[in-house]
């Protein structure tokens, strides 16, 4: 029988089927606006066919029956979506759980690796990834099997690097109060970003979506659109370097998520490298760590498959 998965985030969501093999399967991507809940968009796409159990991954914390993403409006009781769909079993994981399980069913074709040594077995792994938010977990493989961390990393506090960036904070914390990295190192972050460095110079940017920075930075007619991705690609190593140093990450540190895409030719690997190990003494620790860039975009999908097979 095969067991239905769910990849949901801000923006999309993502279903496919897994049966024994343990890969997903018959994909499909919907958008997340266009159904009123987690129940509709999987009986679309199910369109009638049966499965006897369902995962679902989900942008946000994972503690009790009842989930509410943290960048998208559904929000849903865990037992009476099983009960709505008519399974046995469903389960819900964190987005980054998920990814973390992914790793593992990695080759070297899924990855590339930006710097670093060899990879430490037994010691733990890291994953970051700048999506519709900024997701954080961890994985450590004890007695044989991988054990995935759940993380709400993304919401640390921001610490900025420079004299631009701590001004950049201050127009920031007027807005929102607390400035996570999220607030920066996202899809969304990326607008705060280009914005609040026009506003240094007294210049209004009217942006609205990350594809725009983008788009204005390919035509090279915005020097604050690309200052603003070059800083992006700065902290998104600062970001992944505090984890390392946070986890201990000797397993290697990932980079992932739907911003590594979109970027395009403006992901610039050196900016990220250098900030990664820019940590005063501990710099000869960190360029031991292996950094690797996930080239998949269906991680997601793989991680929810792994948990699939694992599922009583």
């Amino acid at each position: 029988m095969q067991r239905l998965v769910s990849d949901i985030g801000g923006t999309n969501a993502r279903f496919a089927l897994v049966d024994a093999g343990g890969w997903p399967e018959d994909e499909k991507t919907l958008q997340t606006s266009d159904f009123p809940g987690v129940v509709e968009a999987a009986s679309a796409y199910l369109a009638g066919r049966r499965v006897d159990g369902v995962v679902l991954v989900v942008a946000g914390p994972v503690e009790s029956d009842q989930i509410a993403l943290t960048n998208c409006p559904w929000s849903f009781s865990l037992n009476e979506t099983k009960r709505a769909l008519g399974v046995e079993r469903l389960i819900a994981i964190n987005d980054f759980v998920a990814q973390a399980l992914s790793l593992p069913r990695l080759d070297d074709r899924d990855c590339v690796k930006l710097a670093g040594g060899q990879a430490l077995d037994n010691r733990p792994i890291a994953v970051i990834g700048p999506g519709t938010g900024l997701g954080v977990a961890g994985l450590l493989k004890i007695d044989g099997d991988y054990r995935p961390m759940a993380t709400e990393g993304g919401h640390v506090a921001f610490a900025p690097r420079d004299d631009v960036e701590a001004s950049v904070l201050a127009i920031l914390r007027s807005r929102y109060g607390h400035v996570s990295n999220e607030r920066l190192l996202s899809g969304p972050g990326l607008a705060n970003f280009a914005k609040a460095l026009a506003n240094l110079t007294d210049r209004e940017l009217l942006i609205s979506s990350p594809a725009e920075v983008v788009a204005r930075a390919d035509s090279e007619a915005c020097p604050i659109c690309i200052d603003a991705i070059q800083r992006f690609c700065s902290l998104l190593g600062a970001a992944a370097g505090d984890l390392a140093l946070t986890y201990g990450a000797r397993g290697g540190v990932y980079l992932t998520g739907g911003m590594m895409s979109h970027l395009g030719r403006h992901f610039d690997a050196d900016r990220v490298i250098e900030a990664f190990v820019d940590k005063g003494r501990f710099k000869s620790y960190l360029q031991a760590i292996p950094l690797f860039r996930v080239l998949r975009t269906d991680t997601g999908l793989i991680g929810a498959a792994a948990a699939a097979l694992q599922m009583n």
